[in-house]
């Protein structure tokens, strides 16, 4: 695992289970990285942003999520980044994840084959 030595930094939420198994993974490989749980620590605007330029924020917002569902029609409604940001700085919890920070590019949602693929 070449980039273990690296500052690798995991963001999402405790409770997912699909953090859980993102956690789980790395920690067999033998990785070392922070933890980030936005839930606790909140997400600052420009990382959310900077997520948002890389992936788009189609990507970043998790709309399959309960929170999401959860809001009214009309704050789903017409979304575009600008408004998709708002909601998920007012509710982390609408932010895909986990969102794996590998320094100089990031990547969303837990698949083992890209995860692979990116540290090594």
């Amino acid at each position: 695992m070449s980039k273990t030595s690296q500052n690798l930094c995991l963001y999402g939420i405790k409770a997912c289970d699909t953090m859980k198994k993102a956690r789980t993974w790395l920690d067999e490989q033998g990785a070392t990285y922070a933890f980030h749980d936005y839930k606790v620590a909140g997400i600052d605007r420009a990382r959310l942003q900077q997520w948002c330029a890389e992936h788009g924020w189609q990507t970043v917002l998790n709309r399959a999520g309960t929170t999401f569902r959860k809001l009214d029609e009309a704050q789903r409604s017409d979304l575009d980044e600008a408004r998709a940001i708002e909601l998920m700085l007012a509710q982390p919890s609408m932010i895909k994840r986990p969102v794996l920070d590998l320094g100089d590019k990031t990547l969303v949602g837990f698949k083992p084959e890209l995860y692979a693929a990116a540290l090594n």
